[in-house]
């Protein structure tokens, strides 16, 4: 089995799960998170865009629900035994089997947190699990409960997280040795998967982000592949991945030169970085991790060209994006703890010049502060 826990780390998640879910006062779950199937048993699939439900009682017993192309993944990635099919046909009322599982299981009747804050579990499967709920069991909304377990890592899970920041620093080496005048991003993209994946790692929860001339101003990435010109600059977001763990960093290059924007800019990004990781310790929040970046930023008056979020938690994530909960955005109230993982992101975008300058880099939450994943410098380059 394609295991990556020890029976022991199941076993302590599991019996913290069943914590929350007394705490809670909930007699069973239903998870339709992909993230939260994944950390509880290790089931490992993209069919998470297809109706599946790992229910959960309230002593902690396992059984999974999912289409008959999933069977396999259940029993080579997952600790789940309790499997059950619905069949693909053209009146499926997947729901409805779900409410069979349940009502087997002894929770017909009960209290049940449901997950509905997932990317599996559509507007419109929501509404028809709801309906074919109605009278059966009192569904509340557990969205949340299990990614608060996710989001301290034990020092097993810290393992593959520092394996994905080796790989982003990689990746990282592999784009530079491409770029230059005349290269094409695409070559860029293509050596910075194969570091990653030569390097064992695994596809990342969303695109990797890449930009030139204008669109080194974009936060997304978009289709379609340009050359660098003599004078340039070239944004680059992107992750290791390591078992499905992310380690994200970013970067602004310069081709030919750096304007004295450019220089500005990256005085700017550095300054507000180190400030933010700067707090990003225990006793402090999301919040005022992110009034250092706003503070650093808007003392070079750049208020007009920064973000309203300077990062967020990382950890085990899946298509369609590596981006955990939580995010360092004003005032969140979220306490940092020890064993969290944190992409801190200084994305300045001047629309007005033009010009770009982005650094970011991952760290790990230690007992009396933070240290960073990425063992590179942030220098602004000029290639």
């Amino acid at each position: 089995m394609a295991l990556h826990f020890s029976s022991e780390e199941f076993a302590r998640r599991r019996q913290a799960l069943v914590a929350a879910m007394q705490e809670a006062q909930l007699d069973g779950m239903l998870i339709f998170k992909q993230e939260s199937m994944f950390y509880l048993t290790g089931y490992d699939t993209f069919g998470y865009c297809f109706f599946q439900c790992l229910i959960v009682d309230g002593h902690g017993n396992y059984a999974i629900l999912t289409r008959s192309a999933d069977k396999r993944q259940v029993e080579l990635t997952s600790i789940v035994t309790d499997l059950t099919i619905w069949k693909d046909a053209a009146d499926a009322a997947p729901a409805y089997d779900l409410l069979d599982l349940v009502r087997s299981k002894g929770l017909a009747g009960k209290r049940l947190g449901v997950e509905y804050q997932a990317y599996g579990l559509t507007a419109a499967l929501g509404r028809r699990l709801d309906a074919a709920f109605v009278g059966q069991a009192d569904l509340v909304d557990a969205s949340g409960l299990v990614d608060r377990l996710r989001v301290v890592k034990s020092e097993d899970e810290l393992v593959y997280v520092r394996k994905a920041g080796e790989l982003a620093d990689l990746a990282l080496d592999a784009a530079a040795e491409q770029t230059r005048a005349g290269a094409d991003e695409g070559r860029i993209l293509g050596a910075m998967h194969d570091a990653i994946f030569s390097g064992g790692g695994d596809y990342p929860g969303n695109e990797f982000i890449i930009g030139s001339g204008d669109y080194a101003l974009l936060c997304r990435y978009q289709s379609g592949r340009r050359v660098l010109q003599p004078t340039d600059q070239l944004t680059l977001e992107w992750a290791g991945s390591y078992r499905h763990y992310h380690a994200a960093m970013m970067r602004t290059w310069c081709i030919g030169a750096a304007t004295d924007r450019h220089r500005q800019l990256h005085e700017a990004s550095v300054a507000a970085l180190d400030a933010t990781c700067a707090s990003l310790v225990p006793g402090k929040t999301f919040g005022q991790a992110f009034a250092e970046h706003a503070r650093v930023m808007d003392d070079f008056g750049l208020s007009e060209h920064r973000l309203n979020a300077s990062g967020y938690s990382l950890g085990t994530t899946f298509t369609p994006t590596w981006m955990d909960w939580p995010m360092m955005y004003q005032d969140n109230p979220v306490q940092i703890l020890p064993g969290m993982v944190v992409f801190a992101h200084m994305i300045i975008m001047d629309s007005d010049t033009g010009t770009a300058m982005c650094f970011g880099h991952t760290v790990e939450v230690t007992a009396d502060g933070n240290a960073p994943l990425s063992h590179r410098p942030t220098d602004l380059l000029v290639f």
